[in-house]
């Protein structure tokens, strides 16, 4: 399906809105998401790449304003990265609604990101504002860069698959933790620490 017909947007979204995972493409990597407020698609989701149960599935979102669907509450620090850095390739942690199926997550808090790729929020947005979303790969295989790539990797898995070409970042997001008492960098990524304003993990503080 091609990512820039809005008809087969239409249908990745209806299909990800009934619980189905669909490949879309996002500014960093391909992802592959579903509905994230339906346990049972989460699980759909969980299986078809072989996903430890302990490793939470990110949220993301089509704008900034959906983040209070999904989010309990929005730190301060994190405000102040989402205000610089948002739409764009910063995963944020932070405290999570109870709401969301536990499956979501090992513990109370959720990954939340906003990409700044048009289709990506376009389907988003189209599916109900937030798709629970990881790489668009089997669990320990590269995250796909292409929808070929992910279709090879995830064929008779997914429900739909829209191809935008490559993947113009072509690297996982940065993530970083805002649940505690300062800011700290789980993953580094396409923004660094230096471009973030913050301690650098590998750094001793």
């Amino acid at each position: 399906m091609r990512a820039g017909d809005a008809a087969a947007v239409a249908e990745a979204a209806e299909w990800a809105r009934r619980g189905y995972p669909v490949v879309f493409p996002t500014d960093t990597v391909y992802g592959v998401g579903v509905t994230p407020f339906d346990a049972a698609a989460i699980e759909r989701l969980y299986a078809l790449k072989g996903r430890p149960a302990e490793k939470g599935i990110p949220i993301l979102l089509a704008d900034v304003a959906a983040l209070e669907g999904v989010a309990r509450a929005v730190p301060p620090t994190a405000r102040d990265l989402i205000d610089r850095f948002w739409p764009g390739p910063l995963t944020l942690i932070v405290p999570r609604r109870s709401e969301l199926p536990a499956i979501l997550s090992p513990d109370d808090t959720i990954a939340v990101r906003v990409p700044g790729h048009a289709v990506a929020r376009a389907l988003i947005r189209a599916a109900g504002g937030a798709l629970a979303t990881t790489s668009a790969n089997l669990s320990g295989e590269e995250p796909a860069r292409s929808g070929t790539a992910a279709y090879a990797a995830l064929r008779g898995r997914v429900a739909a698959v829209l191809d935008d070409g490559p993947s113009p970042g072509g690297q996982a997001s940065t993530i970083v933790d805002c649940t505690g008492h300062r800011p700290i960098i789980l993953r580094a990524g396409p923004l660094s620490a230096a471009d973030l304003g913050l301690a650098d993990p590998a750094t001793p503080s």
